[in-house]
């Protein structure tokens, strides 16, 4: 151990060895105190560590709870109590828990890498991703390329130039916002100065004669209204952020102009939809203004679709006052003025009580009752939610297997469908059948399992109408997704402000919602027929119906 200066006496040492203690002396010193920041250094970084370990465990158990809730949720989702939280709140709930997920993964990733970083660790490489989906094809592609400067000149050292061999490729999903742009509109006046005759090209006809409004504003408008649900405020609000005025009246009377010069389009749609031998029917509520009242009343929208497994699809809606079996009773009727005859064929419902006027064999002996598969099974999945029910479980379970039958025949077409219906499906529905009359004798009378196996008895001949009939479906749920877009509607409108009104959205969203089930998009085709209307020949109107439209 080296001692301090102090305690020796320098006085007697020769100058060297005085000079040369000093010196080991100074060393001594400095790598204590190199020691000491040392030491500190260590018991930051120790600190740091530790602080990182608390985090990172908070994280993780964020995240493993966060992928708890995922799992929790697919297994509810796809599970028995499926129908417990409406589509609306699973898919705002399915948004939230990704966006969660993402986020805690990222930070833990993070915090993985400086862990290991402090620890002097080489980090983790990510996780492989599973391979997105390729962009569409349609799309418009900007190419930007990238090739080293010197690839013109020899490597040095080598001599040889460098040949290309080859490109990656990554692509990046990009958006232009709508732009507004004007159509200039020039009619070039020739004049004869001897004989004073004056020649012009005709005006282009339009839909809004006069008017400022293109067929591609006022599909785009229309687009906004029915398909996007935007009201006509907030329509008028986002114009403006263009530098365009639209007052909301402005684009109501657009869209009253637009939906009258469609009114033809839809009748021609209306043929085409109830040309068919299988129709599915079902109706929803909608609030209509009533203003002698000073509130809303509660009005309905009809809905009838060509069958899910009709090659050309269609689905048609009908504004309508009220509920009643007036209601589908007159849109199913003779039509003179577009040349109906009374609608015959297989009619899919829910057994709406008022159905049984519309297929009342002694007024209509051609149309036939079938029932829908979704509607029997529901009354048991609430009594399972309740969890008070064994027989709502096992019925659960049988109809399941009937549906897992249904999902491989869809390809099929409707005469294989209809065999193998009646090979693989009707020995199901048999043994349920079976088994539920012996579960009834079972029941005491009044009860909710009761009224469930009831309601599926009652209903049997409808509900096994399809095993023979390969164009019928199993229920009703393609019509159900039909009717979505405006369950969707009525959250963002509140309400219509007209029967008028009414009617005017349904002939504009069976163009829209018919579009969409033939694979169009709607903006661009809504587009083309709104600018060939005007000029289009009656008798060649059905070439704008969406089964048949092609582009031009």
């Amino acid at each position: 151990m080296f001692v301090g200066s102090s305690d020796v006496d320098l006085k007697g040492l020769p100058a060297e060895a005085a000079a040369l203690f000093a010196q080991m002396q100074q060393r001594l010193q400095q790598q204590e105190r190199a020691l000491a920041e040392r030491d500190c250094q260590i018991g930051e970084q120790r600190q740091l560590l530790q602080r990182k370990d608390r985090e990172l465990v908070l994280r993780q158990a964020r995240l493993e709870k966060i992928e708890f809730e995922l799992a929790r949720l697919k297994r509810w989702k796809f599970g028995a109590r499926s129908e417990a939280m409406n589509e609306q709140q699973r898919r705002l709930f399915e948004e939230t828990l990704a966006e969660d997920e993402a986020s805690l993964q990222a930070q833990l990733d993070r915090l993985h890498a400086d862990a290991a970083a402090a620890a002097g660790q080489s980090p983790k490489a990510p996780a492989r991703r599973p391979r997105r989906e390729a962009l569409p094809a349609h799309l418009r592609r900007v190419e930007h390329r990238y090739e080293p400067e010197n690839t013109q000149y020899p490597t040095p050292g080598c001599g040889q130039a460098m040949t290309r061999i080859g490109e990656d490729v990554s692509e990046r999903l990009d958006i232009v916002p709508a732009e507004f742009f004007v159509h200039r509109h020039v009619y070039g006046k020739w004049a004869c100065r001897c004989c004073q005759n004056l020649k012009q090209e005709p005006a282009v006809p339009e839909i809004i004669d006069g008017g400022i409004a293109s067929s591609g504003l006022l599909a785009y408008t229309l687009i906004s209204r029915f398909a996007d649900h935007l009201p006509y405020y907030r329509q008028e609000g986002i114009n403006a952020r263009s530098g365009v005025h639209t007052p909301r009246s402005t684009l109501a009377s657009w869209a009253g102009q637009a939906g009258a010069a469609l009114q033809p389009l839809y009748d021609a749609h209306k043929r085409f939809v109830l040309g068919c031998k299988v129709l599915h029917a079902d109706e929803t509520p909608v609030a209509l203004l009533d203003p002698g009242a000073g509130k809303t009343r509660r009005a309905y929208v009809w809905a009838y679709a060509r069958s899910r497994h009709d090659a050309q699809p269609g689905v048609i809606y009908d504004f309508c006052a009220g509920r009643g079996a007036q209601y589908p009773t007159a849109f199913l009727g003779e039509d003179e003025a577009l040349d109906l005859r009374p609608w015959s064929g297989t009619l899919l419902t829910d057994r709406y009580g008022v159905y049984d006027t519309v297929l009342d064999a002694r007024v209509h002996p051609d149309r036939i009752a079938a029932g829908c598969a979704a509607h029997a099974r529901r009354k048991f999945d609430e009594l399972a939610k309740a969890g008070t029910s064994a027989v709502a479980l096992e019925a659960i379970r049988r109809f399941a297997r009937i549906y897992q039958v249904e999902a491989g025949l869809v390809e099929l077409d409707d005469q294989q469908r209809q065999l193998q219906r009646q090979l693989q499906t009707r020995p199901l529905w048999e043994k349920l059948g079976e088994w539920l009359q012996l579960e009834r004798r079972l029941v005491a009378d009044g009860g909710a399992t009761a009224g469930a196996i009831d309601y599926t008895l009652n209903h049997w001949a409808a509900l096994t109408r399809y095993l023979d009939d390969g164009a019928l479906a199993l229920d009703n749920n393609h019509l159900e997704q039909q009717i979505k877009p405006w369950a969707m509607g009525r959250k963002a409108w509140m309400f219509v402000g007209s029967e008028l009104a009414g009617q005017r959205a349904a002939v504009v969203m069976s163009l829209v919602q018919s579009a969409k089930l033939n694979g169009l998009e709607p903006l661009g085709f809504l587009r083309d027929v709104l600018q060939r209307l005007p000029t289009q020949l009656h008798r060649d109107i059905e070439q704008l119906l969406p089964h048949r439209w092609q582009p031009q």
